[in-house]
């Protein structure tokens, strides 16, 4: 076999042999090609649709963090209020006495100013009935001493008769009431 020939059946065996890759250039830059619009594609979509999805889903994190996070300072301030709630009904009890307690000190307070003041003026009432009848007293003395007088002047004037006058009189009784004493005509 010449060498031609031998070339050639190796051609001819060659392409009659199945060959597990048939790797030739056409197949090598398909795949290339398809590597390079594979590539071009990811990042396409990676910059249209991941990067805006990965955007949507990071806000929708976060906003569901600080939906969570806002829960959970709610919760925490119900649970201070209830807290705070029940301590007051606690000590409703407390202040409802203590208010009474309060409402009856003020009466008992007021009472009290108001009996102090009844005792006041009942003795200001003792008092003035005192000065009253120790002025109707002395009035009542002065017009005992009048009638005396006159009585006095009256018996003497008979007694005497008419030639004597007023000031003679008066000065006849006023010794004559000197000499009894004003305690006898008093009594």
């Amino acid at each position: 076999m010449s060498e031609f020939g031998r070339v050639g059946f190796m051609l001819l065996s060659t392409e009659m042999e199945p060959r597990l890759f048939d790797l030739d250039f056409q197949l090598l830059a398909d795949a290339v090609l398809t590597l390079i619009a594979v590539i071009a594609l990811f990042f396409f979509l990676s910059y249209f649709l991941f990067n805006p999805a990965r955007e949507f889903m990071n806000k929708r994190k976060d906003k569901i963090k600080s939906e969570l996070e806002e829960a959970k300072k709610s919760q925490e301030e119900a649970a201070a209020l209830k807290a705070e709630y029940e301590d007051k009904l606690k000590n409703v009890d407390k202040e409802a006495e203590g208010i009474l307690s309060a409402a009856r000190k003020k009466a008992m307070d007021n009472e009290a100013s108001i009996v102090a003041k009844a005792k006041e003026e009942a003795h200001a009432i003792v008092e003035r009935a005192g000065v009253e009848a120790e002025q109707e007293k002395l009035r009542v003395k002065d017009d005992v001493k009048k009638e005396m007088i006159d009585v006095a002047a009256a018996v003497a004037k008979k007694a005497v008769g008419n030639s004597m006058d007023i000031s003679v009189q008066e000065r006849l009784v006023d010794e004559t009431l000197k000499e009894i004493g004003e305690g006898t005509w008093l009594s």
